[in-house]
């Protein structure tokens, strides 16, 4: 499974939050980019973003002077961010779910940023699709509910119904697991020897 860092665009054009929109826009037609990225204040600090649309939805439509806003005024911070190693289906899960178009790639320090363009274009899903198992499905609803937590509040509604996801699915798990711990050492002996003479033996 590929995975985020090898579909990212890493040349990252990042922006102050205390800069104006005026100079968002300016930097984002000379670069040819649909969003920027936030910098950190500090160390603890959670990145933001701003993209196109914040600037469109929430400067220009009410008719505000993008050269007197700030940045820190329109963007969403924290933003939802993607481990370097979280595989392009989980990625792709993960915007679907959240319904964001990119995400800053963020292992110690900022890496890159990978969007729905780099999963179209990069990605190998259409050569290798791969269904998601149980194990795999819950990691991908764990990384959802922290990253929908961690955008609507931890008291939101979405958080707790995306926690919720999590719990069904653990319950899943726990009750195959609980399944395939019934079998007798025999059937499992069976199972990995089904030519075996002594398991023949009791086939219909």
């Amino acid at each position: 499974m590929m995975k985020a860092k090898e579909i990212m665009t890493s040349n990252v054009i990042t922006i102050r939050g205390s800069a104006t929109v005026a100079e968002a826009i300016k930097l984002m037609k000379e670069k040819g980019l649909r969003s920027l990225i936030v910098e950190r204040r500090n160390t603890d600090d959670p990145y933001g973003i701003i993209s196109e649309t914040d600037i469109v939805y929430k400067v220009a439509a009410y008719g505000h002077d993008p050269k007197k806003m700030r940045v820190y005024e329109i963007m969403t911070k924290p933003c939802i961010v993607v481990s370097p190693d979280l595989g392009v289906e989980y990625v792709a899960r993960l915007f679907a779910t959240t319904r964001i178009r990119r995400a800053p790639v963020v292992g110690e320090e900022l890496l890159g940023i990978v969007s729905v363009t780099d999963i179209m274009h990069k990605g190998d899903f259409v050569e290798k699709p791969k269904e998601l198992f149980l194990e795999e499905r819950l990691e991908v609803a764990r990384e959802e509910a922290r990253a929908i937590c961690s955008e609507k509040g931890s008291t939101s509604p979405e958080c707790a119904a995306a926690w919720d996801i999590v719990e069904e699915l653990q319950a899943e798990s726990s009750h195959q697991r609980e399944r395939k711990q019934e079998k007798s050492s025999f059937q499992v002996y069976c199972d990995a020897n089904p030519d075996a003479d002594e398991c023949r033996i009791y086939e219909d």
